[in-house]
């Protein structure tokens, strides 16, 4: 085999992405890697308005974008998110499982609901999506690419201020998850990775940021300062694409170093 440029690795078109959670903050910044790169992308989250105006964020980049709005939390709204994108896209190459919810309480104190809320967005919802996607196209075609949102929240415990119980153990599931299913799904040339990104000022993390200062939170960070809106996009093009081929089963930390100092 002959090979191929840097250019043509890492080059999408043709390819259909589907993005949850992807109206805002890391899933529209993920949007804007793989459209920039070539892809066709399909947007989804909660509510209508926040779709419409990422996708005209996105279409007046020269993107390609649709959007079906979904909450991933309710088995009947993913699936027919599945369904629709299919029916409308013809293809899913590529799936961003990005929507997740957090909730913040002692452990002690920590409601049920709140813990089922978490985890069935930001775990049970992945597996679901995955799984429809996967059986009506990426098993067929022999091909794809999942690439699962997690968190460096996944990794380690949290400092007593943070108080996120539910959420770190969906993000550590979701690692979890990661590994079991490129393990299985190896075989139908899918490869299945995580990202765990660190702390990015999005609208999820903002309050807590506030809580706490961020300069403090910058500061637990080597390179002493938060994500931004470009720190995802190679990560996830890299996923994505042929340069990322021989890649499965693998979670990333993208968090400035923060990890390394917790010792992840």
């Amino acid at each position: 085999m002959t090979a191929r440029s840097i250019q043509k690795l890492f080059d999408l078109s043709g390819k259909t992405a589907l993005i949850t959670g992807g109206s805002r903050g890391l899933g529209l910044q993920m949007a804007h890697a793989l459209g920039e790169a070539g892809a066709r992308i399909m947007l989804s989250s909660r509510k209508a308005e926040d779709l419409e105006q990422a996708a005209a964020e996105l279409q007046a980049a020269g993107i390609d974008t649709r959007w079906i709005a979904a909450d991933c939390s309710k088995e009947e709204d993913t699936r027919r998110l599945a369904t629709e994108t299919l029916e409308r896209m013809g293809a899913v190459d590529i799936l961003v499982n990005n929507a997740g919810a957090s909730w913040g309480a002692p452990a002690e104190d920590h409601p049920v609901e709140a813990w089922d809320k978490v985890m069935n967005l930001n775990v049970r919802g992945y597996f679901i999506l995955a799984q429809q996607v996967a059986r009506a196209y990426m098993i067929p075609k022999k091909a794809g690419r999942i690439i699962n949102i997690a968190s460096i929240a996944g990794l380690n415990g949290n400092p007593p201020e943070m108080q996120t119980i539910a959420y770190n153990t969906s993000k550590s599931a979701v690692i979890g998850f990661t590994h079991t299913l490129a393990a299985e799904w190896g075989k139908y040339n899918i490869n299945v990775n995580a990202i765990c990104p660190g702390f990015f000022m999005t609208k999820m993390a903002a309050g807590l940021i506030k809580s706490i200062g961020e300069d403090k939170m910058a500061s637990h960070a080597p390179l002493g300062r938060l994500g931004d809106d470009e720190d995802l996009k190679g990560i996830t093009l890299l996923y994505a694409s042929d340069a990322g081929k021989h890649i499965t089963g693998q979670w990333l930390a993208i968090d400035g170093g923060v990890s390394v100092v917790l010792g992840a």
